[in-house]
């Protein structure tokens, strides 16, 4: 089995996406991560909803996670405006990494590898530079588990 035989249709980002439409969407299809395309359509890599939340958590309470125990709970149920007009954009690395995109051909094993290396529990699907769609972490481990 290939890349190409488990992908889906996929909801796709832009960086000038708002961070808050992108949790969103997260939330609403229930999505591990995004796929985030450049400019030009291609994927460029992929946001998972943790980076979504490492831009609304406060950041005294990343640093000190004790002191997120403090914030009252009016507060602390509203972090997620915290977000605001941030853009996807701001929610990525500053340093790039390895990408979670393969190629359509890539096997089960492969997928699976750029995964466990990546951290990723979605990885975009492209033929040609045109995205295909997305494989989950759910999908992988549905097919590759024994019957």
């Amino acid at each position: 089995m290939r890349a190409r035989d488990l992908v889906s249709d996929f909801p796709t980002v832009t960086l000038d996406t708002r961070a808050a439409d992108a949790a969103r969407l997260l939330a609403e299809h229930g999505l591990p991560g995004l796929i985030v395309l450049n400019d030009d359509g291609r994927p460029r890599t992929i946001l998972p909803g943790t980076q979504v939340l490492r831009l609304a958590v406060p950041r005294y309470c990343l640093d000190d996670p004790a002191l997120a125990r403090v914030v009252d709970e009016e507060h602390a149920d509203a972090f997620m405006r915290g977000l605001g007009e941030r853009t996807v954009r701001e929610t990525l690395p500053e340093q790039p990494r390895e990408l979670p995109i393969a190629d359509g051909d890539a096997t089960l094993l492969e997928l699976a590898a750029l995964m466990a290396r990546t951290h990723s529990p979605l990885v975009a699907v492209v033929d040609d530079g045109a995205l295909l769609g997305g494989v989950t972490l759910q999908a992988l481990m549905g097919q590759s588990l024994p019957h």
